[in-house]
């Protein structure tokens, strides 16, 4: 007797619950080698859950690029870099503005649209399946997925990883590592389950510029926030933050409003944030009485100031740290090693600014000129705004 042929059911991919799991590192374990092997593997990130391959192999890419919507000038897939200071050996030309953006945003939830043409990217190195895969009318999407698992596994392999977003143009991204099984069923060979997505939302997509940026796919970030990241954030750094580095914030302000053809509380709103701390500092001091005279002889209010410390947030998020003297520079740099490129004594000829503390008033009005004509010395470096338009 002839039985009617039953169709193959879809091989189901192996699901590990990260929350029933007695070490998470036994999971990195079993994903890199997944990846390593040329397999794909689905991984949550704090918007959704995404399918990942080794951007090296290229086999799994091109099966990766079969989850990816067609995104028409985009590239298909996603390229998630380690972090932030990876970005410029794949976008040698991201702009500052870009370059601001990565820094302050990842890991986290914004995907960035850059150039890839110039010759020393490292998408030239790619197999050509996997280049044009990631590379889309001559851009690359970057991202830093902020969920760890992810990050664990790209710590333990060599170069980094492509991503899919297996939701096409008005499809609910898969949420849950159930929405990935029922989307791609047995297409990927595995899939590490954390529970529903934390944000439950997609990334934001933005293209940026050497000025500017737009919002290609709008996400998670909204666009004043992702404004408020984009800014100059200038950070000037003295001991204690009641004399020095106040009154060079205040003074700052005051130059670059002049600038602008503002008030110097609207310099923010021009795209520039300007902050002080102090390498000794208690928080919420007041400025010291010598300031405070001075920059009211100056036409300014530091009544309001409160000393902060310098912290590992104020220097990751700063562009430009301006020390006032070449102990504070070394200060600043053996704690924070990684921002040494961005950290500089605020005269250019390297003087220490003198400390006014303890001094009368004069000291003080002496100091605050010193300061003063350091800035307008700095101002053309700065990568500022253009000049506001005479009348």
């Amino acid at each position: 007797m002839a039985f009617p042929k039953v169709p193959a059911l879809p091989m189901r991919p192996m699901v590990i619950d990260l929350r029933q799991t007695d070490d998470p590192r036994d999971v990195v374990h079993r994903a890199v080698q997944t990846l390593a092997e040329g397999r794909t593997v689905a991984f949550p990130t704090e918007t959704d859950y995404v399918i990942a391959a080794s951007v090296r192999d290229a086999a799994a890419v091109g099966d990766l690029a079969a989850f990816a919507p067609d995104r028409g000038l985009e590239p298909r897939l996603s390229l998630a870099l380690k972090s932030a200071d990876e970005a410029l050996d794949w976008a040698p030309r991201l702009s500052p503005l870009g370059q601001r953006i990565a820094r302050r945003c990842w890991p986290g939830p914004v995907a960035i649209l850059v150039a890839d043409d110039h010759p020393e990217s490292l998408v030239h190195r790619l197999p050509p399946v996997a280049r044009a895969a990631v590379a889309g009318a001559g851009l690359l999407r970057l991202r830093v997925p902020g969920h760890p698992m992810l990050a664990d596994c790209m710590r333990m392999l060599a170069g980094p990883v492509a991503l899919a977003e297996p939701a096409g143009p008005g499809e609910p991204a898969p949420l849950t590592a159930e929405d990935v099984v029922a989307r791609v069923g047995g297409g990927v060979a595995l899939v590490i389950d954390a529970g529903r997505a934390r944000y439950a939302q997609p990334a934001s997509t933005i293209e940026v510029g050497e000025t500017g940026f737009r919002v290609v796919r709008p996400g998670v970030v909204s666009p004043e926030t992702l404004r408020r990241l984009s800014s100059l954030m200038v950070l000037f750094v003295c001991t204690g933050n009641t004399c020095r580095s106040p009154m060079a914030e205040t003074i700052f302000k005051q130059l670059v409003a002049a600038r602008l053809g503002c008030r110097p509380e609207e310099v923010e709103e021009h795209g520039i944030v300007v902050a002080s701390a102090g390498i000794a500092a208690w928080g919420g001091g007041p400025a010291s009485p010598g300031a405070i005279e001075a920059m009211r002889e100056a036409g300014a209010d530091l009544t309001g100031h409160e000393s902060q410390p310098v912290t590992e947030t104020l220097v990751r998020q700063a562009d430009v740290i301006l020390t006032m003297t070449a102990a504070h520079r070394a200060a600043v740099v053996a704690q924070f090693p990684e921002a040494g490129g961005r950290v500089a004594m605020l005269s250019p000829d390297r003087v220490d600014v003198i400390d006014p503390i303890g001094g009368p008033v004069a000291t003080y009005r002496t100091c605050a000129e010193q300061i003063r004509r350091h800035l307008i010395a700095r101002l053309d470096t700065l990568q500022l705004p253009p000049r506001a338009p005479s009348a």
